[in-house]
């Protein structure tokens, strides 16, 4: 992680002061000339300067600095080399002292730590706090109070930053940032707490005070030799900041490590961000029922069921579990049902109406229900892969049922649904079967109520008919044809929603739109129907982010 953390400490002489400081050094990327084994001039110097930094740590070598410092603003002397760790996995050296480096991360540093410790300080003074800015960098800060004897109220002020230029990155490692500084700041409180009770067990300082004459000329050699106090000293640690070092180097190497980054080709597509958006819910529903007192038979109940709803939405690895024949490809499934059949299935898909599935192989249905929900948005896919009673359109557009639960008389006769029963020939023998052979183990047959021609449209079936009739392309070529044909059509879905819903443009425009889209003409009314219910399936960040986007532009003439 390409950040720094350091220990700070109010100096009632000498004001705000860094104690003590880690920063990662990344190892030099490889170039071609290095790689052949040829020197490059400058190589020599800078191995040099590598080989002695932390030994050297020329930041705070200047004289004007070492007189400025009492023992209350040192923590290692001149002359000690500091501290080096390195970490074998990634070459990275965690360097400490009590300054950085570099000058450029000297005034970066020292700026943090006057914030901290001045005018960037959260209610009670002790706590948690975040500033910064693109110029300076952005600083988490924990702020606190060591016990003192001798200082002027008993303790002293302290504070441990962590300095980044990636603000994005530290607010995400706030609550682990948090967590782990407040074991480190709880461990010198700790410390110092005993060392301060055995003090005032042998001097109680309040009564001395109380009974010392005050005199404006004695006040300030008295403060003067009360500040010079160390860490070591108020806590009487012997490797105190040799501890420091391995804690603040461990920080750094877990907090960049619990993080990574991932390389995303464009913009997330619709699909990708509503399983982002269902992935968030699911577990925020099932942390509610982890946290029910008395439900554990149904949160485990409920967990099955979200599991079971996850995989048949994004693991289509998850049919190769699934025992007895299964539908591989869509293709496959129109060999198996035929052209005609086929087509009204996906028509009764793409305008969402309620597939229904009857019979008793229930890997069979689900494999033919990944297959089919493929053609759709994500968004658009509510399913229960087998149920033993009906559940109402509202609930689901994919449902399997088992044989013997029969069709309500509404559903039956209602032109939004489509019935596929699944019976198993009697002829079929009872020996072991291939993918290959489900023509022969099972009889299919389809009936809807549905009286409107579904030969004409919509426009995204008849392309996708003339890519599943060419044999020359193979499943895969297939399946990114039908990708490259929902992505055109979720652009229009999200032009339209744009103009109709948002804009609230009247019927004219809107037909003008759908003109321009292409969706007019053969199959019209089809293409309608597929766009309005293709608009279910946005995702709400998507939704959000329109409306937001046009109450700003509403606002700014105003404004």
């Amino acid at each position: 992680m390409n950040a720094l953390v350091a220990l700070c400490h109010f100096c009632e002489l000498h004001g705000p002061r860094t104690l003590f400081c880690t920063e990662a050094l990344h190892p030099p990327s490889p170039t071609p000339s290095s790689q052949a084994g040829v020197a490059v001039p400058g190589d020599r110097d800078r191995d040099v300067d590598r080989d002695g930094e932390g030994l050297t740590m020329r930041a705070n070598s200047s004289a004007t600095q070492r007189g400025e410092m009492c023992e209350g603003c040192r923590s290692l002397p001149a002359s000690h080399p500091g501290f080096v760790s390195i970490d074998d996995e990634t070459g990275i050296r965690f360097l400490s002292h009590q300054h950085p480096r570099q000058p450029q991360l000297f005034s970066v540093v020292r700026q943090a730590c006057v914030r901290s410790l001045s005018c960037e300080v959260c209610p009670g003074r002790e706590g948690p706090i975040f500033f910064g800015d693109e110029q300076h960098g952005f600083v988490f800060s924990h702020t606190f109070f060591i016990k003192d004897s001798l200082a002027r109220g008993f303790q002293r002020w302290y504070s441990i930053v962590m300095v980044a230029m990636d603000r994005i990155y530290l607010i995400n490692s706030w609550p682990f940032l948090l967590r782990h500084l407040r074991l480190t700041i709880h461990s010198l409180q700790s410390t110092a707490l005993k060392v301060f009770d055995t003090e005032q067990g042998i001097c109680p300082q309040r009564a001395a005070r109380m009974n010392s004459a005050f005199s404006p000329a004695v006040f300030p050699h008295q403060r003067s030799g009360n500040a010079a106090r160390s860490l070591t000293s108020l806590t009487q640690h012997p490797n105190l900041w040799a501890s420091l070092h391995s804690s603040f180097s461990w920080l750094l190497k877990a907090c960049g490590s619990r993080l990574t980054e991932k390389l995303l080709e464009g913009a997330p597509t619709e699909d990708t961000l509503v399983l982002i958006e269902r992935q968030t819910e699911e577990q925020e529903e099932m942390s509610c029922w982890e946290g029910a007192e008395g439900d554990g038979q149904k949160s485990h109940h409920h967990q099955s069921e979200s599991k079971l709803g996850l995989n048949f939405l994004c693991d289509d690895a998850y049919l190769n579990e699934l025992p007895g024949p299964q539908f591989r490809s869509l293709r496959h499934l129109r060999q198996v049902l035929g052209a005609a059949e086929f087509r009204q299935l996906a028509w009764h898909v793409l305008m969402g109406n309620q597939v229904i599935w009857r019979g008793a192989d229930s890997g069979l249905i689900q494999s033919a229900f990944t297959v089919l929900k493929s053609l759709l948005p994500v968004g658009c896919v509510r399913s229960v892969p087998y149920s033993a009673q009906y559940e109402e359109a509202y609930k689901c557009n994919f449902l399997g049922l088992s044989p013997d639960v029969p069709i309500p008389a509404h559903v039956s006769s209602s032109e939004f649904s489509v019935l596929m029963d699944v019976t198993t020939e009697r002829s079929g023998q009872s020996t072991a079967v291939g993918e290959d052979d489900i023509c022969s183990l099972y009889q299919f047959t389809i009936s809807s109520a549905n009286t409107q021609p579904v030969d004409r449209g919509p426009t995204l079936l008849n392309k996708l008919e003339v890519a599943l009739s060419n044999e020359n392309l193979s499943v895969d070529v297939v399946s990114h044809c039908l990708l490259c044909l929902k992505e055109e059509w979720m652009n229009k879905v999200k032009v339209l929603f744009k103009f109709s819903k948002v804009d609230g443009r009247g019927r004219e425009d809107t037909q003008k739109i759908l003109a321009l889209l292409g969706a007019t003409g053969p199959g019209e009314e089809d293409n309608v129907r597929l766009l309005k219910y293709w608009m279910t399936g946005l995702s709400k960040t998507y939704k959000s982010h329109l409306m937001t986007a046009v109450r700003g532009g509403e606002r700014s003439p105003s404004q």
